[in-house]
């Protein structure tokens, strides 16, 4: 028999818009540069003209590739302090101010 997990224990938060959105790009520039590499294996086995303009663009598709893995880097890490606040351990937080603890005065006024 199949496990089943209700809703309330197995809940998955849903990535952010310019996340999922970067993960795609990241997907398909990955694709793209599967095909530039398996075009200049075959080239270079079959020694065609081709090669030099599909290595170039194996080279460019390899850092378009690691680019947009830096790019879901960084909207992952935006989307973060956006959602929790910069420096705060809770969303309520760094959006509220009220986790951080208040100024003491140096010189507090004589009551």
């Amino acid at each position: 028999m199949g496990v089943t997990h209700s809703r309330s224990t197995a809940q998955r938060r849903r990535l952010p818009d310019e996340v999922r959105s970067a993960a795609v790009r990241a997907g398909v520039s990955f694709a793209f540069t599967l095909v530039c590499v398996m075009v200049t294996v075959l080239a270079s086995l079959g020694g065609t003209w081709i090669l030099v303009p599909v290595l170039l663009l194996t080279a460019v598709s390899v850092l378009f590739c690691l680019w947009t893995v830096l790019e879901i880097w960084i909207a992952r890490q935006v989307a973060a302090q956006r959602d929790w606040g910069s420096g705060t351990t809770t969303a309520w937080a760094g959006a509220a101010g009220a986790g951080r603890p208040a100024r003491r005065r140096r010189h507090p006024h004589p009551a």
